[in-house]
């Protein structure tokens, strides 16, 4: 019989990159390059609140099943809010952190948290994800955003599951940017198309760059860009200079970096990354304020390089119901969570309850608002 064995790697480099990448499929936060960027530039370390417990479930000596693991000393970079969970805990003298989290640091994209081949070793993982926030005594394990693979072990271990919003394109197929324009309703084309016309009667055209074609000054402009960004909200950036230039290094196909500029002199940029079908949103900036300007770099020129290039999907990050006006769609996403404390186990699934029914009767409001034309119209 197999020998199987479950540990715990706090450095990834000791997991092997292939079979790792060999779990974790095609889209491009799960590469073992990925993770180990982040860490290696001090992005997510102890240090910053992210400590690295990565569970392994070892066949002999072959992977079979991993999930990306993290001590959290805090709840910010998550996107999915327990803020008010770690409040009741601590207004009843309870420590909330540190708690496990199964997630992609700074990422709020859908994509497997349990990397397994089989069912089998889905549920073993599961089961071992929760023996060891029983041994290390923490408050709570959080997987995020987890794909739809994962949903029924962790409704059989007992998780509770939440729902919240985010907002994709899809493409039927379109043939042009104009197709997927006359697909829309005559209010929300012509405010598009408005739009666009003030973007280019500021004088700015467009670019994009993916792989090789992004340069040392391309990628340097859009992180003073996404700089410019956090400081705007008063927060200081998440990822650093030396974690966009090693990813790009090492995973540089996956970057679709789409420029604005003028006389060729850039003004804007949004930094996507693409994997399978899918294009995903992720960073944006501008060093000036343009009308629009906003809208179609970070949305329209995304989906035109979508169209463009056949990708089926894009993902345009969290939150955003201003995102519905230029086609991108509610979409329904997950989070799984476990909490140790009985009573705070009790009092939190009747929340989620709760929050359940609003989040679908907000998801029913917002699909009578479709931006995309109804079958009588013309």
């Amino acid at each position: 019989m197999d020998s199987l064995s479950l540990t715990v790697e706090t450095d990834l480099s000791r997991i092997d990159a292939l079979q790792w990448d060999a779990l974790a499929g095609d889209q491009p936060f799960l590469r073992h390059a990925f993770l180990r960027a982040l860490h290696e530039t001090g992005c997510a370390t102890p240090e910053t609140g992210w400590a690295p417990h990565y569970l392994a479930l070892w066949r002999d000596e072959t992977l079979a099943a991993a999930a990306p693991l993290y001590l959290k000393s805090h709840s910010r970079g998550e996107y999915v809010f327990d803020y008010a969970w770690a409040d009741a805990f601590q207004r009843h003298g309870l420590r909330y952190y540190p708690k496990l989290l199964s997630a992609i640091p700074f990422t709020p994209v859908t994509g497997p948290r349990l990397l397994a081949r089989t069912d089998e070793d889905r549920d073993t993982l599961v089961r071992g994800l929760v023996a060891f926030a029983e041994q290390i005594q923490v408050s709570s394990l959080h997987l995020l955003f987890p794909a739809d693979a994962d949903m029924r072990a962790l409704r059989e271990a007992g998780f509770m599951i939440r729902e919240s919003v985010q907002f994709h394109w899809t493409n039927p197929g379109y043939a042009d940017f104009d197709a997927f324009l006359a697909a829309m309703s005559h209010d929300k084309r012509k405010k598009i198309r408005q739009d666009r016309k003030k973007v280019a009667a500021a004088g700015l055209s467009y670019r994009w760059l993916r792989g090789v074609e992004i340069g040392e000054a391309e990628l340097g402009f859009f992180y003073e860009c996404y700089c410019r960004t956090y400081f705007s909200h008063g927060n200081p950036p998440y990822l650093s200079r030396d974690f966009f230039q090693r990813a790009h290094r090492e995973q540089a196909e996956a970057f679709v970096l789409i420029l604005a500029e003028r006389d060729g002199r850039p003004v804007a940029a949004a930094l996507n990354l693409a994997g399978g079908d899918a294009l995903y949103g992720r960073y944006w900036g501008a060093t000036e304020y343009v009308p629009g300007l906003h809208f179609e770099t970070c949305y329209m020129q995304a989906i035109a390089y979508c169209i463009a290039h056949g990708i089926a999907r894009f993902e345009g990050g969290a939150q955003g119901e201003h995102k519905m006006a230029r086609g991108l769609l509610p979409t329904p996403t997950w989070s799984a969570h476990w909490v140790a404390h009985p009573g705070f186990a009790d009092a939190i699934r009747t929340f989620l309850d709760e929050e359940t029914a609003a989040v679908a009767d907000y998801l029913d409001e917002l699909e009578a608002h479709t931006p995309f034309k109804r079958p009588a119209e013309g």
